[in-house]
């Protein structure tokens, strides 16, 4: 497409490509065509990129707050004036509508302002000691981060990935998705233009094995942030606890969503339909099975159904579209698989499990119900515009259900009972809760989850203690 920028890595604040290296075609999803060729690092730009992050390291752990939070504010104001720019290029390469990706440039302007601001509270504390004798503890950066970010927001991700270590006072070396790199540079290059030292966060894109094997490998690296599906994150740790690094984990999910008969049950369908086909479901937190209170399980059902039926499906870059394609050819054959295997088991599909169209990765917005529960998509993050929505007898048994799983990262609960709302809060097993909304994330709130959906928290005053280590001082 025209208006897509070169491709490039970025080390040292060079722009990094040619020189006879593999390449990765990026493609349009819209369309299945490439519109980008991205160089792929070599085991020399990775030590490279090390020797950069460890000299920026020093440089940036002795910067002042006034410093840190000058580049982060700066990088948001630039943010904001690129929205259009940016949204444009997340699009074309990720294909959610162009309404999403805007929404997501001012998710991070909203974090790097924030960051910008916790740059001046990060606080240690002085212990009480006896007259002559003093103790206090620290917080000091932890060292350079290797930050791995997918492809499902193309923007957010590398935002949260850069924002904390940056305000922390850690270098960074990123490697984004393959598939998204152009947003991920984009939001990069907002930071440097605002004034970041170019040896402090870099770039790179490569075979992710041999970069995440590379990077842990060595002892430059202090700490592990990663997003992404379970399996890998696994994988990731095991190599991370090799050389003890710290690790912060978003893993994947199986959202459960509780809908209690006393609930508005319009408001409930209004939000979650919205809430599922956002970004085609290709959402860590996207609600998907919907536990269902049988005395309204109907109701909920067939409304869910009518407003599925009405999502408009196309080129996210045309005004309108509520649903773009999904990112890759992997995605349509996942739903093609899990839906199937549903079927097989005795599920009802109400409408969507097909392909739309002939090119690119368009799938139908789809509904399934009274799906057994050893299907696999019952136990298996879809990852897709597919909601799962079963009947259950009461309480009890739902939040059996919402829990059964070993993920737990997001949660939802329709109930107008503020007793039930508190047991809730409570009982279910998860990072994050969202009671009669669907809005769980904030710049200011932790973000993370707990069991297979990982561990530690981006965002909020945890995103940046998390690239930080406690030492305690004693002074006799």
């Amino acid at each position: 497409m025209a208006d897509y920028p070169a491709l490039h890595m970025i080390i040292d604040g060079e722009k990094v490509s040619g020189g006879g290296r593999r390449t990765f075609d990026v493609v349009n999803p819209v369309t299945g065509e490439a519109i980008g060729a991205l160089p792929l690092a070599e085991a020399g730009d990775l030590d490279r990129a090390l020797e950069v992050a460890a000299k920026g390291f020093k440089i940036w752990r002795k910067s002042s707050p006034q410093e840190r939070a000058a580049v982060l504010s700066g990088a948001a104001r630039l943010m904001a004036e690129r929205q259009e720019q940016l949204a444009r290029v997340a699009t074309m390469e990720q294909g959610k509508p162009l309404a999403e990706s805007r929404i997501e440039v001012m998710m991070n302007v909203g974090l790097f302002n924030f960051y910008a601001g916790e740059c001046f509270r990060i606080y240690g504390r002085e212990l009480v000691r006896p007259e002559g004798t003093r103790s206090t503890v620290r917080h000091e950066p932890v060292g350079p981060v290797a930050a791995f970010a997918p492809w499902n927001f193309p923007l957010g991700n590398p935002g949260r990935k850069l924002g904390a270590p940056i305000a922390a006072g850690c270098s960074v070396i990123m490697k984004a998705a393959e598939e998204t790199p152009a947003s991920a540079l984009g939001v990069l290059q907002c930071l440097l233009d605002a004034g970041l030292p170019k040896e402090v966060a870099q770039a790179v894109f490569g075979i992710p094995d041999e970069v995440s094997r590379h990077l842990l490998g060595s002892p430059v690296i202090r700490k592990l942030s990663f997003t992404g599906s379970t399996v890998v994150g696994k994988h990731l740790a095991k190599l991370a606890a090799d050389d003890m690094k710290r690790t912060t984990m978003e893993l994947g999910g199986h959202g459960p969503v509780l809908v209690f008969g006393d609930s508005d049950i319009d408001k409930a369908l209004d939000t979650a339909v919205g809430g599922k086909y956002r970004n085609a479901g290709q959402v860590c937190v996207s609600p998907t099975r919907f536990i269902v209170e049988e005395n309204v399980f109907e109701k909920f059902r067939d409304g869910f159904v009518e407003r599925a039926k009405k999502v408009k499906v196309g080129d996210g870059l045309v005004e309108g579209t509520q649903m773009g394609p999904m990112a890759n050819p992997r995605r349509p054959e996942a739903m093609d698989r899990l839906i199937g295997n549903a079927r097989d088991k005795g599920a009802t599909l109400h409408t969507g499990g097909e392909r739309l169209g002939n090119q690119g990765y368009f799938y139908a917005p789809s509904v399934l119900s009274e799906i057994p529960l050893d299907a696999d998509i019952m136990n298996e993050e879809p990852f897709g515009p597919v909601a799962l929505i079963n009947p259950f007898k009461g309480e009890e048994e739902m939040i059996a259900e919402a829990n059964r799983l070993p993920y737990g990262l997001a949660a939802y609960a329709w109930t107008g009972d503020y007793r039930r709302q508190r047991r809730l809060a409570a009982e279910l097993e998860s990072g994050m809760i969202g009671i009669n909304s669907h809005m769980i994330g904030g710049a200011d709130a932790p973000f993370g989850g707990v069991k297979w959906s990982g561990h530690g928290s981006e965002d909020g005053p945890e995103g940046v203690l998390a690239c930080m280590v406690l030492k305690a001082v004693h002074e006799g």
